[in-house]
């Protein structure tokens, strides 16, 4: 009798192979305990495999902010912010669940913390809108 065997990528969301800068800021409890820059290597709308640049404690939150290739009306350079909680990290490769997601424009400016408030900051792209901009890619 064979047996059924499950293989392949089994996850939801489609992944979009991209290498995008970013930078990173783990949180906890609203404070910044430690920064740092990296590239994406793929992201989909539940999250993001990025290299941290070094190993990352799992189960952190963290903020990222990638540098997006498409510029708003062709005129201003634009940024993924993402928030989220890490999943796994295996050396500097990092996987993150995205718990939310919002674009920007790079102008934007950090509180004390060095964190940007959304509620001063408008959303400038929904999520369709982001699957739309990566199928474009």
């Amino acid at each position: 009798m064979e047996s059924d065997s499950i293989s392949g990528d089994r996850r939801l969301d489609r992944r979009y192979q991209l290498q995008l800068d970013l930078k990173w800021k783990l949180i906890r409890r609203r404070r910044v305990l430690d920064a740092g820059t990296g590239h994406t290597v793929d992201l989909s709308s539940g999250g993001i495999l990025f290299d941290a640049g070094r190993p990352l404690p799992e189960g952190l939150n963290i903020e990222l902010a990638v540098t997006w290739p498409v510029l708003l009306h062709n005129i201003a350079p634009m940024q993924l912010v993402v928030y989220g909680r890490i999943k796994r990290s295996n050396g500097r490769m990092v996987a993150l669940q995205t718990i939310q997601h919002e674009f920007r424009t790079t102008g934007s400016t950090p509180d004390q913390r060095g964190l940007v408030n959304p509620s001063r900051t408008p959303t400038l792209l929904s999520s369709r809108a982001l699957l739309g901009a990566l199928g474009k890619l």
